[in-house]
């Protein structure tokens, strides 16, 4: 595991990339370029909210992006308790995040010094959902990690539905249409051998860990090394990220960033 970097040596910016408000963490050190994670917020978060994890992060040697998602923080943020607001920009929020990435990922290799080899993502909650979207549709990103997430977007559609009463129709079969295209479910050929760590309670009541217990059991068999595709379960855990899946997370991309 890469060695500790105290406070000293760890440079926080806000930073816009092409408007896209974010926070940006760096080692002080100059032999860039870095190996840099994106780290994608939740449903009703923002990037101040994940300051914390993502300076976490940035002390063992990474480089470390917090972009705000649309709808969140910076970026006319909605009222997230509001059930029809959650079933009109839930996955609208996914899907645009999904769109920025590329761009988000050029210009972090062009304007702030990130590896283009040694490009990770991680997300919790909504973002662990936009984190395997993002790895998914970007084949040079080296590695994954998901917070309470999906990576089975379809199984977890179904659960907010029943969960929220949510019918179709108003332009929702549209996005149904959309979430199959995308789901990380529907595109293991583009998944197959590369690193994905998925971390989650087995209590979630917030977002089912069926999802994710489907999707490892479809995929574990196509890896050739089986320890690079990994799901680890937290007993009686609901909706949280601890101090372990911190740690498992700091080791995941030390060993495959």
């Amino acid at each position: 595991m890469r060695g500790y970097l105290d406070a000293n040596n760890t440079v926080e910016a806000k930073i816009y990339i092409e408007g896209i408000p974010a926070i940006r963490f760096r080692p002080s050190r100059t032999d860039n370029p870095y190996p840099t994670i994106i780290f994608y917020h939740g449903w009703g978060s923002n990037k101040e909210n994940q300051r914390l994890r993502a300076y976490i992060l940035s002390t063992f040697g990474y480089q470390v992006i917090i972009p705000d998602a649309i709808h969140h923080g910076e970026r006319n943020p909605i009222d997230h308790g509001n059930i029809e607001n959650m079933e009109r920009y839930f996955w609208d929020t996914i899907f645009n995040n999904i769109d920025e990435s590329s761009r988000i990922i050029e210009l972090l290799i062009d304007r702030y010094d990130a590896d283009p080899n040694r490009i990770g993502v991680v997300g919790n909650s909504m973002g662990g959902f936009t984190a395997a979207g993002v790895f998914t549709h970007n084949p040079n990103i080296g590695a994954l990690v998901v917070f309470n997430g999906s990576c089975g977007w379809g199984r977890s559609n179904e659960f907010f539905k029943e969960a929220f009463d949510i019918r179709i129709g108003n332009g929702l079969k549209d996005v149904e249409d959309r979430v199959a295209a995308l789901d990380p479910m529907n595109n293991m050929n583009l998944l197959e051998d590369r690193p994905i760590l998925l971390l989650h309670g087995d209590s979630d009541s917030t977002v089912s860990i069926e999802s994710q217990r489907i999707f490892y059991k479809e995929i574990e068999p196509l890896y050739k090394d089986r320890d690079r595709v990994q799901l680890i379960e937290y007993p009686n855990l609901n909706h949280f990220v601890t101090t372990n899946m911190m740690e498992e997370c700091i080791h995941w991309f030390d060993t495959y960033l």
